[in-house]
């Protein structure tokens, strides 16, 4: 996914700092994956 490189900044992730790059981030993973539902559903 494309958040993984990224540093978090908000949130309960942004206490890692730089320990956050290369971690999936699990709110856009979860919207991700509604949104592949609701389109898959559309269909």
């Amino acid at each position: 996914m494309a958040t993984e490189p990224l540093i978090a900044r908000k949130g309960r992730a942004s206490y890692l700092g730089e320990r956050s790059a290369g971690h999936r981030d699990p709110g856009a993973a979860s919207s991700a994956l509604i949104l592949r539902a609701a389109v898959g559903a559309a269909a």
